[in-house]
């Protein structure tokens, strides 16, 4: 099934709120709207999935777009926190770093033919990054807190066991001789 679906439809309304998440933040300042907005796309990632799986829309398209998406969103915010101070630039290049990896990995996969399903320590680790985020966006969390320091701990952390996982079960894809 090619084309628009639904699910393609949710994806990119996600890469739309992208620039409509930093404008809110960098032009207007608004933290609120903007989180609305950052919530708003999450929750596109969840619904889309669904979608597509549950109405067979499953295409090339999503395959492609929706985990573009989805580091488009979480991407803009790390850089943002680190222009607000609130957050280290090392921690941000350990969370881009891994997704740039396993996405290699499973290019590496795709073109042997193999494909790397999702594991569970990458859906605790999207679904962890996505709350800290959001917890981070609020006036709760100012740059230094405690709260702040555990968010960043909690994407840090579940970022590189999952790395660490995607590797340590599919890394002998990168070993295979063609």
């Amino acid at each position: 099934m090619t084309g628009l679906t639904t699910a393609n439809k949710l994806t990119i309304m996600r890469i739309v709120l992208v620039p409509v998440y930093i404008i809110l933040i960098l032009v207007f300042e608004s933290k609120i709207p903007a989180l609305i907005v950052f919530i708003i796309a999450s929750l596109t990632d969840l619904l889309d999935g669904q979608i597509a799986r549950r109405r067979n829309q499953i295409t090339d398209f999503g395959k492609f777009m929706d985990p573009l998406a989805d580091k488009l969103l979480v991407t803009s915010a790390l850089l943002l926190f680190i222009q607000f101070g609130q957050m280290p630039a090392w921690a941000v290049m350990v969370i881009i770093a891994r997704e740039f990896a396993v996405s290699g990995l499973r290019m590496v996969a795709a073109a042997s033919g193999d494909v790397i399903a999702a594991a569970w320590s990458g859906k605790i680790k999207t679904a962890a990054s996505i709350v800290c985020i959001c917890i981070m966006m609020t006036p709760l969390c100012p740059a230094g807190s405690v709260l702040n320091l555990i968010c960043i701990a909690v994407m840090v952390i579940s970022t590189v066991v999952s790395g660490v996982e995607y590797f340590w079960k599919n890394g002998a894809i990168l070993l295979k001789k063609e």
